[in-house]
């Protein structure tokens, strides 16, 4: 399918079309590619929930925000994808008050630890954060879709963000633990090229189901943000990330840049469910020409999806009711 006009031209915050009356929830909200995520939807008048692991952190990623915002409609939720309890916990509580998600960004995620760590539930810390907990929580969430879904003339949209690292992962589905060997980059690229998977399966059920919800997927390219520096790491590593941090900075995109296909996604009339978007510069890495994005072969592998999904059901013990 031939690109649209849109996409050939730089996209902005200004092609935006208001909010107002849209409830948006960004996992990760407090810094990078989900804070100014958070912070244009916000200013666009969308009642934005900064949905974030650490309190102190949220508060002052809140704070900001109303500075940058004056009189938007903003509130901080702690929630911890690396703990199904704390998922299920920050949902119940979603679902009791009876309040519509009209965007849910999947935007939370953690990049390559040195060392293989594991969540509460014992996943390793990759895959169970990215994967597993953006899948329980989209599942425990869905009511809340539908129900915007039958009060307004537009679809809600569930983004999931993905990256350009998918196309050199795998789906070791005899090591998605990485029990038998670890890779801090390998078991990242697994991890992501998992969340595009399960962004596109995602959207075919809920086709077969007649949803009016759909399911999408964006990268930001290569971006400078905290998920990049971030890390328990050694002084001389360290100080290469560092320095990397800083030639994408002046390179490559900027935060902002980076949140654009997130908003993209999120907010533009040529979205079509089960698609894929990201910057269309050099190598996909960086620009604000926003357009539909390589896809990995495994990624479109339908029979490989249905048995993540299947294995996501297994694994989180929850299931989508479509």
């Amino acid at each position: 399918m031939p690109l649209s006009t849109d996409m050939h031209r730089h996209w902005t915050a200004d092609d935006i079309a208001p909010q107002s009356g849209k409830r948006v929830l960004i996992t990760g909200a407090n810094s990078g590619i989900g804070y100014h995520a958070a912070l244009t939807l916000a200013r666009k008048g969308a009642h934005v929930v900064l949905v974030c692991r650490d309190k102190q952190r949220g508060e002052e990623a809140l704070a900001r925000l109303q500075t940058g915002a004056p009189g938007a409609c903003a509130e901080l939720a702690i929630l911890d994808l690396a703990s199904l309890a704390s998922v299920r916990l920050f949902a119940q509580r979603e679902l009791a008050e009876q309040r519509r998600i009209h965007i849910l960004i999947n935007n939370a995620g953690v990049m390559a630890p040195p060392k293989r760590l594991e969540t509460a539930d014992g996943f390793e810390l990759q895959f169970g954060t990215n994967v597993l907990g953006h899948y329980a929580l989209t599942a425990l969430l869905m009511p809340a879709l539908e129900l915007a879904a039958a009060g307004s003339p537009d679809r809600p949209r569930i983004v999931t963000i993905a990256s350009i690292a998918h196309k050199g992962g795998r789906i070791e589905f005899d090591d998605l633990q990485s029990e038998k060997k670890y890779s801090s980059m390998q078991s990242y690229r697994q991890s992501k090229l998992a969340d595009l998977m399960f962004a596109i399966e995602l959207d075919r059920r809920l086709r077969a189901a007649d949803s009016r919800v759909i399911s999408v997927a964006a990268h930001p390219g290569i971006a400078n943000t905290n998920l990049f520096r971030s890390g328990d790491r050694s002084a001389l590593s360290s100080a290469v990330r560092d320095l990397v941090s800083h030639m994408i900075g002046i390179v490559l995109n900027s935060e902002y840049a980076g949140a654009l296909p997130t908003l993209y996604a999120a907010t533009s009339i040529r979205v079509n469910g089960g698609g894929y978007y990201g910057p269309q510069g050099f190598l996909e890495t960086r620009g604000s020409r926003i357009g539909e994005a390589c896809v990995a072969r495994q990624a479109m592998d339908e029979l490989d999806a249905q048995r993540l999904w299947q294995v996501c059901e297994a694994l989180t013990q929850m299931r989508f009711r479509l």
